[in-house]
């Protein structure tokens, strides 16, 4: 279930990068304002946990280890109560006001057995009137088709590697109606490591010699290159012709 866009402490860390401003984490915020306890159920990297604890009692569950890590050292993570568990058996004998599973993580649960479980969970933690509130791709958008490396492409910033290049490409798989995507991130050229503009040289050739060796990694050209894939079900079958009628995508 935990894939290594999640697992990998070396890819874990463009999360929050990749993951800053969303409009739903606001939302979420403000629909948990008259919680006093809450589950967040596939918690990630924490950001959402840790600025509701503040006012009340909060739990994080998440599988992968080194996402958990980052989760209990940002600002606020001494409040929260991490969990590293599966959240289809995860079992903590309390219940709470409000139970969060965002960031379309309900959305890697493929099976009818697996999506069962999950709500057999969050039935077993809800209190009384407690609320349940989670969130989903819309299959109508096809989000997917733009996950191409043309239509992807990106520049992120990194505190240590510096400027990292990044992309996504899919398949789907038109019998089942999975879509798989893979993230590629390529590391700046080595040489420009010890560039005087950097703030730690030494660091970052540390970092960047630590992608080159990493199981999945690959030195390219004076670069690293990383490859992570995600796989994710649409609930709606409709989507399958069109979601599907574009060949797979290959990175460049």
């Amino acid at each position: 279930m935990t894939d290594r866009l999640y697992s990998d402490p070396d890819l874990v860390q463009f999360y929050d990068i990749e993951n800053e401003g969303r409009v739903d984490f606001d939302y979420c915020v403000g629909f948990a304002k008259d919680a006093g306890s809450v589950l967040d159920l596939g918690c990630g990297t924490g950001q959402l946990a840790a600025a509701l604890a503040d006012r009340r009692s909060v739990t994080g569950v998440d599988p992968a280890p080194a996402i958990l890590d980052i989760a209990r050292r940002r600002a606020g993570g001494q409040r929260v109560d991490w969990v590293e568990a599966d959240a289809r058996n995860v079992r903590l004998g309390r219940r709470f006001d409000l139970v969060l599973l965002t960031g379309h993580a309900f959305q890697v649960f493929l099976t009818p057995e697996d999506r069962e479980a999950v709500l057999a969970t969050i039935a077993a933690h809800l209190a009384p009137d407690g609320r349940f509130i989670f969130d989903t791709r819309n299959p109508v958008a096809q989000e997917w088709l733009e996950w191409t490396p043309e239509r992807s492409q990106r520049e992120l910033s990194h505190p240590e590697l510096g400027t990292v290049r990044a992309w996504n490409d899919f398949r789907c798989d038109s019998a089942t109606g999975v879509v798989t995507y893979s993230t590629h991130y390529e590391c700046a050229a080595a040489d420009a490591c010890s560039a005087p503009n950097r703030k730690s040289p030494s660091r970052q050739r540390k970092a960047l010699r630590r992608c080159w060796t990493r199981p999945g990694w690959s030195s390219k050209n004076g670069s690293a290159t990383g490859v992570a894939s995600h796989t994710l079900q649409h609930r709606q079958k409709s989507f399958r012709s069109a979601g599907c009628a574009s060949p797979d995508v290959a990175s460049p």
